[in-house]
């Protein structure tokens, strides 16, 4: 449909009929999800060179303490929203008032500044600094130039187009005597931030007297701003509020049917993916009307500032909003000032440092991190055993295709990777009937004892001449920030390991280290006689799949050939760990120069085919998405489905604190608790049919994560470890090892008995 036809379908629909195709759209997107971002409102000067007819935020020099704020008092302002949990620092000022005021000049003047853009620059800098929280910088028409400097310290920025409508400028009109509000200077201001490449957000003001047919055009104009350029994130349609000691004091505000015929307007004009929002502080009692009109974000919400452009609309309690949200049938979900789509595309969109402060906000569907609780961390975990979720908002529709997804699954189905990934994504009621289902087919399949063995874990060394960006545990001189020093064990002080094991009734000794660069196939042969001269009932859980790898090629076999030599020597069964992610892309940047996915899952097949059971672990909440963890496990699924050789899966939630690619800014703190609960719960669904226990990890959990999980479709604890490194080394705090009493703690929480298994999962008799 060409703009022509567009223009005359639009105005000539009824409005009940727009409503309806706006809202189909934003559907047609397939999330259930309506965003805020939590924000701070910083108003860094009231002073503007404009003056107009409907606004209260510009006032005159007499009217304020002082032109602008000072350092201090943003500062101050920044640690209260900090502690209140905002993300956003929302600077909003007016149009270059050193124009227009002398004060200002002097003020800037003493701040040792040239201009007030130079004063935001500044701030903005020492908000993303010094706190981490992001800047959204509104600091009215600016140039290439500003742009490019303001992008250095901040996420996102914006610039109301308002009306292309000229009439507004003429005498008498809202506009007048307003230089910045010509259409022709907002317009190629907006073009500027896209050529600078800014995540952008701009709108409408209905209701100053333009027409429909003048809003038709300026959201026609957004729209082409945006494809030439890609940048507009959100577009806010918002309605002009009457307010007293103002020229337009007594004007007639828009109707609710201007506002929703222009809410409708714009998403059927901007398209499925834009943010469409309306402020719902200046529409109470709108909510589920807008909603219906196709909005997808309420824009920024404070919890510690009031709305400084309209200080007479108070922002609405979150909690109310989510309740209104849900009689939608949608979830509301915190976002970041920047979007998730331009998040995820940081090269493009971000500075380095910038993107730096995102990436540690974010969650893995790049929307703001929820809770402070992280893996490995001694901060209690949100849920337990009996709320699992436990902060989650028990409510929310579940959709046609995740109900679909759950009912294949306990049909023993294999679900597709964007079923598995939209089972990941899941929130509100979803993830709560996610969590119950998975814990419903734990009870069918495993009962209610939870497993676990005696085993200790052997990290003969930590000298690794591979590069992964994740790991804490390796050591080389090319990484620094570590707690241990680099050690090699030899095989006398092995066989030591090995006698106290079994001196402490373990049946399985783990065996993994870094890949040394003395190894040979050899190496790890010997590593395994020495085991089974020590103590010929121990069994052998030994090498990674790189490990395997390494060894074979050392000594020019197949790794099929080589796995065979391994097996005759004593090896019982492969750890399915240095997976990781079994997505190449994320691999490439996390491990670039360790197996690929193909590769890996060769090994693993190659184990299998000799009748060598492994475990299948999945290494997350580092910087990898939902998808790529829902093809690491259809891959999983796949394998097992040909070859029956797993044992268990394992989701290793990522501990982030000691890590390598986290200090340098290039990770996530870890999964979330909800991301974390949901990969158990939906490892357990969508590999219902094929592996049959599901493990949670102390180590990464603590107890009562470890208790949280086990009602969330985990049927087993793994083993007392004894000694383990590689979590610790990353910063875990949860030791090093778990008394058989301990673990019996973790299941009576979650009200379950304990009972001891093998590597292999046959029951141990206990003997009194």
């Amino acid at each position: 449909m060409n703009d022509v036809a567009l223009r005359t379908h639009l105005m000539a629909m009824p409005l009940d009929q727009l409503m309806a195709e706006a809202g189909a759209l934003r559907d047609a997107a397939g999330s259930p999800l309506l965003t805020y971002s939590r924000k701070l409102f910083i108003p860094l000067t009231r002073l503007c060179r404009d003056v107009c007819a409907y606004c209260t935020f510009a006032t005159a020099p007499r009217d304020l303490p002082a032109p602008y704020m000072t350092p201090d008092e943003v500062m101050t302002l920044v640690a209260q929203g900090r502690a209140a949990g905002c993300a956003e620092a929302l600077i909003t000022l007016g149009d270059k008032p050193e124009d227009r005021y002398a004060v200002a000049r002097a003020a800037l003047e003493s701040m040792g500044h040239a201009s007030t853009i130079d004063y935001v620059e500044a701030m903005a800098g020492r908000i993303l600094h010094e706190t981490g929280m992001l800047p959204h910088i509104n600091a009215g028409v600016l140039d290439y130039d500003d742009y490019v400097r303001l992008r250095r310290v901040s996420a996102s920025m914006g610039l109301m187009l308002e009306s292309t409508s000229r009439r507004l400028l003429e005498k008498g009109m809202p506009h007048h005597g307003s230089p910045d509000k010509d259409p022709d200077v907002r317009i190629a201001s907006i073009a500027a931030a896209g050529r600078a490449g800014v995540p952008f957000t701009t709108g409408l003001l209905i209701g100053i007297g333009e027409t429909r047919a003048e809003r038709l055009d300026a959201l026609l104009t957004i729209r082409d701003l945006h494809r030439e350029h890609g940048h507009v994130q959100e577009v806010i349609i918002q309605n002009f509020r009457a307010k007293a000691d103002t020229r337009m004091a007594n004007s007639v505000e828009p109707s609710e049917d201007e506002l929703l015929w222009t809410l409708a307007a714009a998403r059927l004009i901007l398209g499925a993916e834009m943010g469409i929002q309306s402020p719902p502080n200046l529409n109470p009692g709108r909510t589920l009307a807008l909603i219906k009109a196709g909005l997808s974000d309420w824009g920024g919400i404070s919890p510690v500032t009031i709305d400084h452009v309209n200080p007479e609309a108070p922002w609405p309690e979150i909690d109310d909003l989510a309740l209104e949200c849900d009689r939608a049938g949608k979830v509301l979900a915190g976002r970041l000032t920047i979007y998730p789509a331009f998040a995820q595309d940081a090269e493009r969109w971000l500075d380095a440092d910038v993107g730096k402060a995102v990436m540690r906000l974010s969650d893995s569907s790049a929307l703001h991190r929820q809770d402070k609780w992280c893996p490995g961390s001694t901060r209690a975990v949100p849920g337990d055993a009996v709320k699992p979720l436990r902060g989650e908002a028990p409510f929310g529709l579940v959709r046609r295709d995740v109900d679909a997804a759950l009912l294949a699954a306990a049909r023993g189905e294999s679900l597709s990777e964007d079923a598995i990934a939209t089972l990941l994504e899941a929130r509100g009621e979803e993830a709560h009937e996610i969590v119950r289902m998975a814990d419903a087919l734990r009870r069918d399949l495993c009962g209610d004892t939870v497993t676990y063995v005696i085993n200790r874990n052997i990290n003969y060394t930590n000298i690794c001449s591979y590069a992964c960006s994740f790991c804490a545990f390796s050591k080389s001189s090319a990484k620094a920030g570590y707690r241990d020093t680099p050690y090699l064990m030899d095989m006398d002080q092995l066989a030591e390991q090995v006698r106290e094991a079994a001196a402490r009734r373990a049946s399985e000794v783990c065996l993994q280290g870094g890949i040394h660069p003395a190894f040979t196939g050899e190496t790890y042969r010997e590593i395994v006689r020495t085991v089974k001269r020590m103590e010929p009932s121990m069994h052998v859980h030994a090498f990674s799949p790189l490990e395997v790898s390494h060894g074979a090629s050392t000594l020019g076999l197949s790794t099929l050939d080589y796995l065979v030599m391994l097996k005759a020597e004593g090896l019982g069964s492969l750890p399915g760990t240095a997976a990781e992610i079994l997505d190449d892309d994320i691999r490439a940047q996390i491990c670039p120069d360790k197996l690929n996915t193909a590769e890996w899952l060769a090994v693993i097949r190659d184990a299998h085919r000799n009748g060598i059971r492994t475990t299948a672990t999945i290494m997350f909440g580092h910087l990898e998405r939902p998808i790529h963890q829902a093809r690491h496990i259809a891959a999983i699924r796949a394998l097992q489905l040909e070859t029956g050789g797993f044992t268990e899966f394992v989701p290793l939630p990522f501990v982030h604190m000691e890590s390598p690619m986290f200090k340098r800014g290039q990770a996530r703190m870890g999964p979330t608790w909800r991301e974390t609960l949901l990969l158990h719960a939906v490892a357990r669904i969508a590999l219902h049919g094929a592996i049959g226990s599901i493990q949670t990890s102390w180590v990464k959990l603590g107890a009562e994560g470890a208790a949280a999980c086990l009602s969330a479709g985990c049927n087993d604890l793994g083993g007392v470890l004894m000694n383990e490194s590689i979590s610790r080394a990353a910063g875990a705090a949860h030791g090093q090892e778990m008394s058989v009493d301990g673990l019996e703690r973790i299941a009576a929480l979650a009200g379950r008995p304990l009972e001891r298994r093998t590597t292999l999962y046959d029951r141990v008799e206990v003997v009194s």
